[in-house]
């Protein structure tokens, strides 16, 4: 194949056509002809090296040497100062004589763009009960049901919503605050029977190993604001609380309990079939439970944490 005249030489082509000139005596003439380039490149690249050495056949940056027309960095600081006096871009634009558009760019290279990037961010409260089972967080998951591998493996989302898809199933969660021991089951709708269901199991499961439940945490949905899920609670002598709307990080144990679940669990294995995922789950408790180390409790396993509770209490008892 030809190579076009003035096609874009190499760092290596340029350093062989300018030793070609300057070490073996080719005309820059003779050299642009054997190098499929012009005389005038030819003598471009010799003159950078006589004056620059080697390193002047690399590649240079295209952007230019100065820029006369940039917003100078003083005006950039006014732009700031003005900002963080809750200006608006329009009034800081009119003020210091400048476009909306470059008072927009400065802000946004800044993290000033939005006027709540003002306001410093406040924590988030963390809390952690002292004993277990004082507040268990309850909450649920809606998962699609599948016949075959879905597209968060494979990728493909072809056909999947006609072929694919049977239904749903929806993963209720329980994990206690203080030592983060968690309980599911997996139920076929999130209806007020399935609620109570899992609430009676949950309080066996941790009565069990021997905590007693004092409280539960939900959000406000419809199966958790019923009478029937009310009733249930009081009959196990359980205290509900719920979450204040729009605040979903109150009950954040259980988010968070969520997303590991999924991530190690639900969409850890290329399951072909949903039911393949149902009889994993219980899998997966008992290494969360018993064998994952946990960031919060120092690495430790949640279960460790109800033993190191229990023994604080029976010597607090001697």
């Amino acid at each position: 194949m030809d190579v076009h005249k003035n096609a874009r030489l190499t760092p290596k082509g340029r350093e062989a056509m300018v030793s070609a000139v300057i070490e073996h005596g080719l005309t820059k003439a003779e050299a642009a002809r054997q190098f499929n380039t012009t005389a005038k490149t030819v003598a471009k690249w010799v003159q950078r090296v006589r004056t620059g050495g080697v390193e002047a056949l690399r590649d240079r940056s295209s952007a230019p040497h100065s820029s006369p027309s940039q917003t100078p960095l003083a005006m950039h600081d006014a732009v700031e100062a003005l900002r963080r006096q809750r200006r608006t871009q329009y009034h800081i634009a009119a003020q210091l004589n400048l476009s909306a558009a470059t008072v927009s760019r400065i802000l946004k290279r800044r993290g000033l763009s939005l006027l709540s990037a003002l306001e410093p961010q406040q924590p988030r409260p963390r809390y952690e009960r002292e004993t277990p089972g004082e507040i268990i967080h309850i909450d649920i998951k809606k998962l699609g049901r599948f016949s075959r591998i879905g597209h968060r493996i494979t990728g493909d989302r072809t056909g999947q919503a006609n072929t694919r898809g049977v239904g749903w199933e929806f993963v209720h969660v329980a994990i206690d605050d203080h030592s983060r021991v968690a309980f599911s089951q997996i139920f076929p709708d999130e209806r007020k029977e399935s609620a109570i269901a899992f609430l009676k199991a949950t309080a066996a499961y941790y009565k069990n190993l021997g905590v007693s439940i004092t409280r539960v945490m939900t959000d406000n949905g419809s199966c958790y604001i019923s009478k029937a899920f009310t009733q249930a609670c009081k009959s196990l002598r359980i205290k509900h609380i719920r979450t204040k709307p729009y605040t979903p990080q109150t009950n954040g144990k259980a988010e968070r309990f969520i997303q590991t679940a999924l991530r190690e669990w639900a969409y850890a294995t290329a399951f072909d079939t949903s039911d393949q995922r149902r009889d994993e789950l219980p899998r997966f408790m008992h290494r969360y439970n018993w064998h994952r180390p946990h960031a919060s409790l120092g690495r430790k396993t949640p279960i460790s944490r109800i033993a190191m509770t229990r023994n604080n209490l029976l010597k607090t008892h001697i």
